[in-house]
This record gives structure tokens, sequence and C-alpha cells, in this order.
């Protein structure tokens, strides 16, 4: 997996005052966890933009006073207001401790069904993966071309190597949906009808609570 660097200053004091002479000067606060005791440190805001604005997935490399840590986010905060982030909490990534993570999923193919007239659903556009860092994919890639009308690709027929979903194997990750234009001779599909399946999450990545 690709991953971002973010040079970092460590952070002596924590409290409510250094925090917003930080934000005013369009840096971020931002924490550690895991390893050992938490790392404060803050970063400017600009370093998060290919980290957080785009679909891709990345681990961090953060760089405070020479030391590189390894590290995957793990939350973020946005201004309810301006959208500036305020605050950002990391986990520091071990060779063999698997981690949870969500992953971009990329369509190819052209599916038969909405080439009959049908309609592609998405209901996941991220998938979450459990792996080794090592083993985390930049994407999970699904050839639709199969699919046909009312025909569904469920998470446990995508093939994996070296990770895991951490999703029920009947997740419905798109279905190919008759639309009125595709039915002949009888009553369409509602195309408002409520899926199958929840529609994806959007929770940060984390290490794996269970007990290994």
């Amino acid at each position: 997996m690709k991953s971002i660097t973010i040079q970092g200053t460590k952070r002596e004091s924590v409290g409510k005052k250094s925090t917003k002479a930080l934000r005013d000067a369009e840096l971020v606060p931002c924490v550690v966890y895991g390893g050992g005791e938490p790392l404060n440190f803050s970063a400017e805001e600009r370093a998060f933009k290919g980290l957080v604005y785009t679909p891709e997935a990345h681990t961090v490399s953060i760089e405070v006073d020479g030391q590189v840590i390894p590290a995957v986010l793990q939350d973020i905060q946005f201004h309810p207001i301006t959208d500036k982030i305020i605050h950002a909490d990391f986990y520091r990534l071990s060779d063999d401790k698997p981690v949870v993570m969500e992953v971009p999923v990329r369509i190819t193919g052209r599916s038969k069904g909405v080439v009959a007239g049908g309609v592609l659903r998405q209901s996941f556009r991220k998938l979450k993966v459990k792996a080794i860092p090592a083993n985390l994919p930049d994407e999970i890639v699904v050839d639709i071309t199969p699919l046909k009308i009312g025909n569904k690709l469920y998470v446990g027929a995508i093939k994996t190597e070296g990770y895991s979903f951490v999703h029920p194997d009947n997740a419905v990750v798109v279905a190919v949906k008759m639309s009125r234009n595709a039915a002949k001779g009888g009553a369409a599909q509602d195309d408002d009808e409520e899926e199958e399946v929840a529609t994806e999450g959007e929770a940060p990545a984390t290490e794996e609570a269970a007990a290994e």
C-alpha cells in the first residue's frame, strides 16, 4: 500500500490554549497511539491533502524529531462550519499485528445486465479489510462482466490474498437491477426499492479489538 509522509513537530503542551494557538497558525494537533506512550505532535494542514482528500487508501509515515513512525489514520475531526481539520488521531503500525482499514472498491468490465438495459447499484465504495501492514491492498478490484439483470456480487465471492474482509460473506457489493426500460411485458422493479444490505460505512482504520 502507498504511504504518505507527514512532517510533524512534537508538542510539549497539550492544553486548550496551546491547541488554539496551533489551529490559529493553521497547524493540526495530532496524536499517535500504540506501542507505548501516546505521542502528541502538530503538522501543517496542507500535509493532509494527499491523505484525506483522495479516494485512495494510504498508510502514513510520521516524521517527528528524527523519528519515523509507520501509522494509519484512525480518526479525523473537521470544524463544523469551516470544514478545516481540527484534530487527527493515528495508530502506530507493527509488522506482525493485523489492522483493519477501509480500502476503495474499483469496478472493472461492463455488466451483461447493464448492456441489456439494467442498472448497476453499488452498495460499497470501500470495504474494510484486515491484514498485517505488508498485505494491505491498495484497492479491491471486482469484475462485473458476468452479472446479468437480477445478479449480485457478494463479499464472499471476492478472491483475497493475504487479507480478509470485515464483512459478512452475504453482504452485497454490487447488484444489477431491472430498470423500467429493461422490463418488457412485466412490472418493472421500483428503482427506489430498499437494498438488502446496509450502505457503506465510514469507520476509520483501527486495530482489531478482538484478541488474537
